[in-house]
């Protein structure tokens, strides 16, 4: 099965939810959800992050629609991880 494990995003967000909050929600998304999250850019109503999220296996639609959910908008997948693993059975 194709998972994926790690992904770069390039996003655009307003000021608020600010960045720890907006960290910690991409976070909930899933039981194992690594975040870090980098401030680019900034400007008077919105801030360019790179957003990276690491787990055993990640649901990017369920990202993307956190980010959404939160007034963002996704701008480019910059960097993906994926592994082939072969299940038992």
């Amino acid at each position: 099965m194709v998972t994926i494990k790690r992904v770069m995003l390039d996003v655009l967000k307003p000021h608020q939810p600010n960045a720890l909050a907006f960290s910690q929600a991409i976070a909930g998304v899933g039981d194992d959800y690594r975040v870090c999250l980098t401030v680019l850019e900034m400007d008077e109503k919105t801030e360019t992050i790179q957003l990276e999220v690491e787990a055993s296996s990640l649901d990017l639609d369920a990202i993307e629609a956190a980010i959404t959910g939160m007034g963002g908008s996704l701008h480019s997948i910059d960097q993906v991880e994926v592994h082939n693993e072969v299940l038992d059975g």
